[in-house]
């Protein structure tokens, strides 16, 4: 199983082996013996790489080069058969995201105050906010564009923390009475309701700045590195980002958005925070062109908008013990969503 994954996590989208550097092309170049239920026992060893071409794939640069004709053979093989053996690509995508979940579970841990420090109640609070489960979404976003350009885990690890507490922060608030008032986050009570509303607030109010403090303090970036995923950070989540967008998203319960309208408010209030996970990884990544720089900030912004009509469709079609909160908030407060304004099937 273990040489299988490797040779898969060699192969890109083209059936080509991308090297990032000798060790890359040698466990490449290695016979690698395959279980027999892939009908396949070897792999032709490829054929020697080209000339270096410098950085284009990546924080380290690749270079490539195409399999001989055997080698070509065999990838096809092994790609078919990986197609017939989605089981199996499904445990290894849930696998890894499981350990990055872990990971960033213990990144928050760290960075969160014991609930034995003084004051204890705002403390419990606050952990109760960030430590009750969730899908970890954005900090997964994080890595994941740090894989893709083979960033330190380390360095991600500031991102992915900070980013996380930022969310957590503004799911408090959008919770208070004052905002949507719900009573269930995650399958459990609600802040205020768990506490209080003040110690609700104030425990949202001390997660902002923790989230700053996380990466100035962070021995694994540089000053340069610090200050850009700051300004990365805090322009996601002021007025003209999430903050912005959950003022526009209140001041339009009861009326009916257009659709320019709509999309510009689920960008500022979900897709900026989203958005942000994904350019601010990059950031740690130097070198990295204007045309890739583009495309990445062309991704988060969809991804951003998708997850939020995702959002609005659960509400519709979800049920509130599988999507850990209240289904229907959205219609019974007259919430601009896509739903409302396409359809739930356009949606």
């Amino acid at each position: 199983t273990l040489r299988r994954q490797q040779l898969f996590e060699t192969l890109d989208g083209n059936g080509r082996f991308p090297f990032s550097g000798a060790d890359d092309f040698q466990r490449a170049r290695r016979v690698v013996a395959m279980p027999a239920d892939l009908g396949l026992h070897r792999v032709t060893r490829l054929s020697t790489p080209g000339k270096y071409r410098g950085p284009p794939g990546g924080c380290h640069g690749s270079a490539r080069t195409a399999p001989d004709a055997s080698a070509r053979e065999s990838v096809y093989a092994i790609r078919m058969s990986q197609a017939h053996d989605q089981t199996a690509i499904d445990r290894h995508f849930e696998d890894k995201t499981r350990a990055y979940a872990g990971r960033i579970g213990a990144c928050l841990e760290r960075a969160l105050p014991s609930s034995d420090t003084t004051p204890q109640r705002l403390h419990e609070a606050m952990r109760y906010a960030v430590l009750s489960g969730g899908k970890r979404i954005r900090p997964l976003l994080v890595y994941a564009t740090g894989e893709c350009l083979h960033i330190d885990t380390d360095k991600l690890d500031i991102p992915a923390a900070a980013i996380e507490l930022i969310h957590a922060f503004s799911l408090v608030h959008d919770d208070l009475p004052a905002m949507d008032d719900d009573d269930l986050r995650r399958g459990r009570p609600t802040v205020h309701r768990q506490f209080d509303e003040a110690t609700a607030i104030l425990a949202a109010d001390a997660l902002q700045p923790l989230a700053f403090n996380v990466i100035a303090t962070a021995k694994s970036l540089t000053d340069e590195e610090k200050a850009a995923v700051i300004t990365i950070v805090s322009d996601a989540c002021g007025s003209l980002g999430m903050t912005g967008g959950q003022s526009i998203d209140l001041a339009s319960e009861g009326r009916e958005l257009t659709a320019e309208a709509l999309a510009e408010m689920h960008q500022l209030k979900t897709g900026a925070l989203i958005h942000a996970c994904v350019m601010s990884a990059a950031r740690l990544c130097g070198g990295l062109s204007g045309e890739r720089i583009a495309a990445l900030d062309r991704f988060a912004r969809d991804i951003g908008l998708a997850f939020q009509i995702r959002d609005d469709i659960l509400d519709v079609a979800g049920e509130t013990h599988v999507i850990g909160k209240q289904a229907g908030s959205d219609e019974r407060r007259a919430k601009a969503t896509w739903p409302s304004l396409f359809g739930l099937d356009e949606a």
